[in-house]
């Protein structure tokens, strides 16, 4: 899986949160295998990008 070695190589990766997904698939998997660093909710993922690339 992709973003799980970006995780593991130190990237900040993010994955949509289960409240806010219409299909949980994708997310879900990165969440189970370890490959999110954080999970939001759709309409916050954009804001903690900006957080996030901002430091």
């Amino acid at each position: 899986m992709a973003m799980k070695r970006l995780a593991d190589a130190g990237a900040h990766t993010i994955a949509q949160d289960e409240a806010s997904s219409l299909v949980w698939g994708m997310p879900g998997a990165a969440v189970k295998y370890g490959a999110a660093r954080e999970v939001v909710a759709l309409p916050k993922i954009a804001g903690r990008l900006m957080q996030h690339l901002n430091r």
